[in-house]
């Protein structure tokens, strides 16, 4: 019985020193706009104001009020939304909140301990703990008329309900991984990674209001290397194409269905999303090495990434 209360006085101390960390942090959103009044959560992380959300809490707004936990009620103003990632970046006009710390999602593991914090059904901070069930997720994104895929997106089971939206996704040392982005059904919330990526998208947000993508005119999906390239590259995976865009970058650059994509710009492509990191605005009409396999042999095509309207 003692080992028992041994280890859920550990999970509870865990628990309980992160909420204290990240808590002051969060702030509950409260949004108007065209298509009607929301709401949702965000996460403080500059000493001068700028907040991290999820772009569909504050879509079609540029301002709302955002309230934190020691009662500071203040406007906030919309810098940038980017639907793709769904992350928007606010910016509050009464600052006091302490930053929280932004960690990197590229470390987590299956099963490791995570704490979500924000202000579900309107109960202002709500303190949630589970664990990642899975990474590498997708779900569906809308961008005007086109609906598009958020890659790389973390599961966790722990309990996500409307109001979450925005808020934070943090690992037992309070470092901020994630941010809570959508319900898809009992037990079962997704997140958008804080990563190199995404740390990527939120600077430009912050100091353009927008994001500009490269495209590279692919589809693909992972594959097992031949075991002597495998060894040769030190790379396990590489990306089959499966479907090029005629009149494309790649089209134009040289690349058919069937190669399989095992670097782009100096960089391993083992799967969708490192291709994806890859495609951001310092991107955009550069030349871009790639190496592809094809037949056996090593074939190395230049791309210039045109940008994504």
């Amino acid at each position: 019985m003692s080992t028992e209360q041994d280890v859920f006085d550990a999970y509870s101390q865990v628990v309980t020193t992160v909420a204290e960390k990240v808590l002051p942090s969060v702030a509950a959103l409260a949004v108007r706009a065209a298509r009607g009044a929301g709401a949702g959560s965000a996460v403080t992380f500059t000493d001068d104001g700028f907040l991290l959300t999820s772009a569909h809490v504050v879509a079609g707004a540029t301002s709302g009020t955002a309230t934190f936990g020691d009662g500071l009620e203040t406007r906030f103003d919309v810098v940038g939304a980017d639907s793709l990632s769904d992350l928007a970046v606010l910016r509050v006009r009464a600052t006091g909140a302490p930053p929280a710390e932004l960690g990197d999602a590229d470390r987590l593991r299956i099963g490791q301990l995570v704490v979500a914090v924000g202000n579900p059904m309107g109960l202002a901070g709500s303190v949630t703990a589970g664990v990642v069930s899975g990474l590498g997720r997708s779900i569906p994104a809308r961008d005007g008329r086109r609906v598009r895929l958020i890659d790389d997106v973390i599961q966790t089971d722990a309990a996500l309900n409307p109001g979450n939206s925005g808020g934070a996704l943090a690992n037992s040392n309070g470092w901020v991984i994630g941010v809570n982005t959508a319900v898809a059904g009992y037990g079962l919330g997704l997140a958008v990674p804080i990563n190199p990526n995404t740390r990527q998208i939120i600077g430009e947000l912050v100091s353009t209001g927008r994001v500009r993508r490269a495209w590279l005119g692919v589809a693909g999906a992972p594959v097992p290397l031949p075991p002597p390239v495998a060894e040769r590259l030190d790379q396990k995976m590489g990306l089959r194409v499966v479907e090029v865009v005629p009149g494309s970058p790649a089209g134009v650059a040289g690349i058919y269905l069937g190669d399989v994509i095992v670097s782009a710009g100096g960089r391993p492509v083992s799967n969708v999303q490192a291709l994806q990191r890859l495609m951001l605005g310092p991107a955009i009409g550069t030349r871009m090495p790639v190496t592809v396999l094809r037949r056996g042999a090593f074939v190395d095509v230049v791309t210039v990434p045109a940008e994504l309207d």
